[in-house]
């Protein structure tokens, strides 16, 4: 056999075999800002419609994706992310994760970026020096603990988004999500067609 037909051969099975998930193959819908991370303000009618269509085209590349229910869950229970995700947009699995009763816990993105100076800051210490110091800018704190400012804000965020009461940590079954989901984006079809 002629190498370029073998070559050729090798390279479309390779295409038929390969398992990775569907959105990889569309970044330029995927990656697009108005589909991973929609504009709070209001959009223009071109924009409107040009985020109508990134968003059926996403969500039809998810409905055909080996990995969806997969993603799905990991999406609505373990981690909060941006844009589509097994075919939802993060306000549907917003709105899951509250019929669910499913409460996904923030990253701790200090320890992901490791040490911050000599030392890794103390969530105690940011809210006991703010508690000490509450006229000082956040900046004169993050002075003060010879840290980033945003780690100080990411530090009282968090204070404020504590649970006031720990439950404990129930997770939902794969079908139940599935469930869910099916009434959160059939009920957002619904008032959009009407």
């Amino acid at each position: 056999m002629p190498t370029s037909i073998l070559t050729r051969t090798s390279a479309s099975s390779s295409r038929t075999t390969r398992r990775g998930p569907a959105c990889a193959s569309s970044p330029e819908v995927f990656q697009d800002p108005l589909v991973e991370d929609p504009p709070r303000g209001g959009l223009t009618s071109a924009d409107r419609e040009r985020q109508t269509r990134l968003l059926a085209r996403a969500r039809a590349t998810c409905g055909g994706c080996p990995l969806r229910t997969a993603c799905l869950y990991d999406a609505v229970v373990r981690h909060d992310v941006a844009g589509i995700a097994g075919g939802t947009t993060a306000r549907q699995r917003t709105d899951i994760r509250r019929r669910l009763g499913v409460v996904v816990e923030a990253e701790d993105l200090d320890t992901l970026a490791g040490v911050v100076g000599a030392r890794q800051v103390d969530h105690e210490e940011v809210l006991r020096l703010r508690r000490a110091h509450p006229e000082e800018t956040l900046e004169q704190l993050a002075q003060r603990l010879a840290c980033s400012l945003s780690t100080v804000k990411r530090h009282l965020r968090r204070s404020r988004q504590a649970p006031v009461e720990a439950r404990p940590v129930t997770r939902p079954l794969p079908a139940q999500v599935l469930q869910v989901t099916s009434a959160v984006v059939d009920g957002a079809a619904a008032r959009c067609a009407a």
